[in-house]
């Protein structure tokens, strides 16, 4: 088989990564700190973060579907994996087999792990406000998880980003479920709630996001470091006369000459259009802004600052999570999920 160099890269500092979680981990004061690795470890390659997050101690992960519990195997010695999603009619032979527990969300969810279970260890998630998955208080408190072997009662913050009085509100009503459901450890805090303080952390927290360079609330400031660093390729320089435009619709005209460097990325890579207008990238710590329109493969920057730039050269996007969300309008968690196979993943 021909060895072919991927056509981008996305270089990810682990240094950073284990620095993040030892700082959120700090903020629980006596509470374990997990890690939410779902959706590829958000972008980032799942079983390298673990591999990087175990090594620093980190002991309970956490992923939404059996699919991923399975592409983790086998697990690092010493860590315990939960898979958010439950389990489904389909998926009782990977919750039989794999070393992984289900979140089990929903009265049915709890029937179905009784009838097939054999009598092991399950987690499970009450719903105190957020209204997505998790059983309601009510079902919780009369009866549904009688017997059962809970390891870890989980319940999900829905305005932890914010400062709004839901979070008092689903504080109160998990403290209250803590007096009356029987479990191993209670779970509430994710990122931001970990931010909220103390009285969140409970026995486990499961920050997700801040791990991997997402700033969720400003008490997080200075705090969290970057961890992923796009790189994309230059395929062309090409000189731009003044009066001339730039890519689709015309959008930006040169008002002088101008060197523009064409970068072999674009939205089908999950650099989206709208970091136009507020995107750009570095070489060798000069900068080149975005200009006109991102393409499906292609986006172009003014390279007049770049000297010494030729083709073949790797620029840094600008990837600051906070920056670009305020830029482009999405999320921090859509700036890292959308990014594309296209990148090769090097964790340093």
């Amino acid at each position: 088989m021909i060895a072919i160099a991927p056509p981008l890269r996305l270089r990810l500092d682990s240094a950073a990564l284990v620095a993040n979680w030892r700082w959120l981990a700090a903020q629980g004061g006596a509470a374990a700190c997990g890690a939410a690795i779902k959706a590829d470890g958000y972008g980032l390659g799942a079983c390298a973060v673990m591999a990087r997050l175990a090594a620093a101690g980190c002991r309970d992960f956490f992923v939404a579907t059996w699919a991923e519990a399975a592409a983790l195997m086998p697990l690092p010695q010493g860590v315990s994996l939960s898979v958010l999603h439950g389990i489904g009619p389909d998926d009782m032979v990977a919750a039989r087999l794999l070393p992984a527990r289900p979140v089990l969300n929903s009265v049915e969810q709890v029937q179905r792990w009784r009838e097939a279970g054999e009598g092991q260890p399950c987690d499970v998630m009450v719903d105190t406000g957020m209204n997505r998955l998790g059983l309601r208080v009510e079902e919780a408190l009369g009866g549904a998880l009688d017997g059962l072997a809970i390891d870890t009662l989980l319940s999900h913050l829905a305005s932890a980003d914010e400062d709004s009085e839901q979070n008092a509100r689903q504080l109160a009503a998990f403290r209250a479920l803590r007096a009356r459901v029987r479990a191993r450890r209670y779970s509430l805090a994710n990122s931001a709630g970990i931010c909220l303080g103390v009285d969140y952390a409970f026995d486990l927290t499961r920050p997700g996001i801040a791990l991997y360079g997402g700033t969720p609330r400003e008490e997080a400031r200075g705090h969290i470091r970057q961890v992923a660093y796009p790189e994309a390729r230059v395929l062309q320089l090409r000189e731009v006369r003044v009066g001339e435009s730039v890519g689709y619709g015309a959008t930006w005209r040169a008002a002088r000459d101008t060197r523009v460097a064409i970068a072999n990325m674009g939205y089908a890579d999950g650099y989206l259009r709208c970091h136009a207008g507020s995107g750009g990238a570095t070489w060798h710590g000069r900068a080149l802004p975005l200009i006109g329109r991102v393409s499906m493969d292609l986006t172009a920057f003014d390279a007049s600052r770049a000297e010494g730039l030729r083709e073949g050269d790797w620029l840094a996007i600008d990837y600051d999570l906070p920056t670009l969300a305020i830029g482009t309008g999405l999320s921090q968690y859509e700036l890292l999920t959308g990014l594309g196979p296209r990148f090769g993943r090097f964790m340093c």
